[in-house]
């Protein structure tokens, strides 16, 4: 299992290269180069060629990428033009927040989405297969942004049931020493503001975890299909097992191994920074920074958060192959 996991992480190494490569060559192509994105439209041509010259822009490509890469390597992103703070900064601020977000979508997804898909394929053919397949297909086709608001005006606006906008109440203090709302409330016996921070988490949950819930409908429901028709699942019940051993040891063992990649897409995707949602419900994450970031040409936190998230995404990727491989087992020597 280590060598697979060594395997695995070498071949991340040019993954991440070509990424550098990429976002270099992104930040270049910018219409007008990069200081003049970065000053805007109104820039005048001495301001562009002071940035042009603080920047670096006249050395050669080869130079500046050489340059990119050792601030890269020590970690240095810049600093944001919004806030006057370095970008690892104020990622790390807002990371947190996209994690819960994530966590609950993911757990309303996967809660619901994998013995819905079970029993609709169990139940092949019959009224509630026929219902879980119109759901995914609506889940999908839902705009994500409109089930945001829609959620909010009905249950924070009309009914009042919960809150509709931010992490936490901005009437509670909470110590927040580790960023995670949520976390930080049970650490520091703060229980009401952890509830809280639970509450503010719902709608937001429940709009961004459509999307993935219909996904590992279908995905679980095709996956268990296609096992209860096997071999090993017809020779097990020949022998008389338990039908509870059969569906534990032989046909979700077996369908999950689909089921987990797209799990693990779906994380790397929403922590990736849920945009719309979080604009929608106001929430301090990383997808409403990258909003603000595109409106205000904050062209260095753009760099570092797709950087940084990126790395998130290809990590996911790493622990999903690990769970693939500790799933089934013949992974590890392909």
């Amino acid at each position: 299992m280590l060598r697979f996991i060594v395997r695995r992480l070498l071949q991340l190494i040019p993954i991440l290269f070509g990424l550098s490569v990429l976002l270099f060559v992104w930040l270049r192509a910018l219409p007008g180069g990069p200081a003049r994105a970065l000053l805007g439209e109104r820039a005048t041509a001495e301001s562009i060629a002071a940035v042009t010259e603080q920047l670096g822009l006249n050395d050669t490509l080869l130079v500046q990428y050489g340059r990119f890469l050792q601030r890269l390597f020590q970690f240095d992103l810049g600093v944001s033009t919004q806030t006057g703070r370095p970008v690892t900064t104020e990622f790390f601020e807002r990371f947190p927040g996209t994690v819960e977000l994530t966590v609950a979508a993911l757990a309303f997804a996967i809660v619901v989405g994998i013995p819905l898909g079970y029993l609709a394929a169990r139940r092949h053919g019959g009224i509630l297969d026929s219902a879980s397949v119109m759901a995914s297909l609506l889940g999908v086709t839902v705009p994500v942004f409109f089930l945001a608001y829609l959620l909010r005006f009905v249950f924070a606006v009309e009914l009042g049931w919960l809150p509709g906008s931010g992490r936490q109440d901005v009437r509670i203090d909470g110590t927040h020493p580790t960023g995670f709302y949520v976390l930080d409330g049970l650490l520091t016996r703060e229980f009401d503001a952890s509830w809280d921070a639970a509450l503010h988490l719902i709608l937001p949950g429940l709009a961004l975890g459509t999307i993935p819930l219909a996904i590992i409908v279908r995905i679980t429901r095709a996956s268990v299909l296609d096992v209860v028709n096997e071999d090993f699942v017809r020779t097990a019940e020949s022998k008389g097992l338990a039908s509870s051993t059969i569906r534990r040891r032989h046909i979700l063992r077996n369908a999950m191994l689909p089921v987990s990649t797209t799990i693990g897409l779906q994380t790397g995707l929403l922590l990736s920074g849920a945009v719309l949602t979080e604009t929608v419900f106001a929430f301090g994450g990383v997808g409403s920074f990258i909003k603000d970031a595109i409106q205000q040409r904050d062209y260095a936190t753009l760099q570092g958060f797709i950087l940084l998230l990126a790395m998130v995404f290809v990590l996911v990727n790493l622990l999903v192959d690990i769970s693939y491989g500790l799933l089934d087992p013949r992974v590890r020597v392909r």
